[in-house]
């Protein structure tokens, strides 16, 4: 539920001209979908993630878990890799540029971001919007 309202909150966004809030909101999105989607997939991915990752001064949690809860960005692109849905995987690409887009904006030599024009940000943003509707349009609100 979380990445649909995610997704949701980047149309919005992006319908209102905030595109670097609605990157930022794609990519948020698709996070929270991968995140969600690892639960399914913890004995595969604990083979990569083992371990123990201390949360607290007194407290550890297996590196997996971890890893599932936070979905750090740095593991994003591994994640949907070792989950092996090539659909998820070339999507998580396009979150990513959209994430390094919400902090650099627009580069016309594309040399500090991969977008230089508005047309190629609204596109990859409908992209993951439309990619989690599609993957969770079996769920209600």
């Amino acid at each position: 539920m979380e990445a649909l309202y995610e997704a949701e909150l980047a149309e919005r966004f992006m319908k209102d001209g905030l595109l670097r809030n609605a990157a930022g909101k794609a990519y948020q999105a698709l996070k929270a979908y991968v995140a969600g989607l690892s639960v399914d997939y913890r004995d595969l991915l604990s083979q990569y993630f083992p371990g123990r990752r201390k949360i607290t001064p007194t407290k550890t949690v297996e590196r997996v878990d971890w890893v599932i809860a936070v979905m750090p960005s740095g593991r994003l692109r591994e994640v949907a890799a070792i989950i092996g849905d090539r659909d998820l995987r070339l999507v998580a690409e396009v979150a990513i540029n959209l994430h390094e887009f919400q902090y650099n904006g627009f580069d016309r030599d594309v040399e500090v971001s991969r977008y230089s024009r508005e047309e190629f940000v609204r596109r990859d943003i409908s992209l993951i919007v439309d990619f989690i509707r599609g993957r969770l349009s079996h769920m209600k609100k």
